[in-house]
């Protein structure tokens, strides 16, 4: 099997130099989701050490549908750092990017730590503002084509996020499961969606993840941003391009380039 320490290297150059590589299962079929983890914590620790610090976290694949499409019964995660944040009300900057697509999602602030057990309702009691968010994903492999280990060593195709200028705790919110969103492309409706498309429930990501993390000895900390998955499906973003998602009580978030 390939080393994770020169995958993670491959792939902080890429990034670093914005160009697209192979997936590495394409010559190591054996690279299997462990070593893909453990790559993905090397190529943050690379951010963290070069004055990049983690904010949070973020979620792939909670749609049932997503997870059948890559025959997984489980969503895969990723770590955010401060520099993925993006600044509400500029344009994200391509030239910094491979291959931008965005989707919606609802991200939690959460004000307190939570260990392993973590439920829904635990989330919600520990999440200090709901935001509606929006997930730039850049993959490092080109045209999008990877398997679960590659995309997971690629720190789950992490590129940019931005919130919404709106926070409002989950008491000043609908039910979660039912809060709608319509995503726009230039004006014109591509989806509609629910909360309830990332596993039944946003916080239910967000619980799988802390009990996931609490399996390897790792929290969350207070403070942190976690982004719950994708409502819908990624559409490209383009020079000149608009993207814009509509929360119910969240208002509107809009990435541009």
């Amino acid at each position: 099997m390939i080393d994770p320490s020169q995958v993670a290297e491959e792939l902080f150059v890429a990034e670093r130099e914005h160009k697209a590589i192979d997936p590495f299962t394409d010559a190591h079929p054996d690279f299997d989701l462990e070593a893909a983890y453990e790559t993905q914590r090397l190529v943050v620790q690379k951010k963290v050490d070069a004055g990049d610090p983690l904010v949070g976290a973020k979620l792939g694949l909670t749609s049932r549908a997503k997870q059948e499409a890559m025959s997984v019964s489980d969503p895969l995660y990723g770590k955010v750092t401060r520099s993925m944040l993006a600044p509400y009300g500029e344009p994200v900057d391509l030239s910094q990017l491979i291959q931008p697509r965005v989707e919606p999602e609802i991200a939690f602030l959460l004000g307190a730590e939570l260990g392993g057990g973590a439920t829904v309702t635990e989330v919600l009691a520990a999440t200090e503002a709901i935001f509606a968010g929006m997930d730039v994903l850049d993959s490092r492999y080109r045209d999008y084509r990877f398997t679960l280990p590659d995309v997971v060593a690629d720190n789950c195709s992490a590129g940019k996020f931005l919130l919404g200028p709106r926070a409002l705790s989950p008491t000043d919110l609908p039910d979660l499961g039912l809060l709608g969103c319509v995503f726009r492309s230039d004006g014109e409706v591509v989806y509609t969606a629910a909360g309830a498309a990332v596993m039944g429930h946003p916080a239910a990501s967000v619980a799988w993840l802390v009990n996931r993390l609490a399996e390897r000895g790792e929290s969350i900390p207070s403070g942190s941003l976690v982004f719950s998955g994708g409502l819908t499906a990624p559409i490209p973003l383009r020079a000149g391009h608009s993207v814009t998602a509509e929360f119910d009580g969240l208002g509107t978030v809009e990435v541009y380039a």
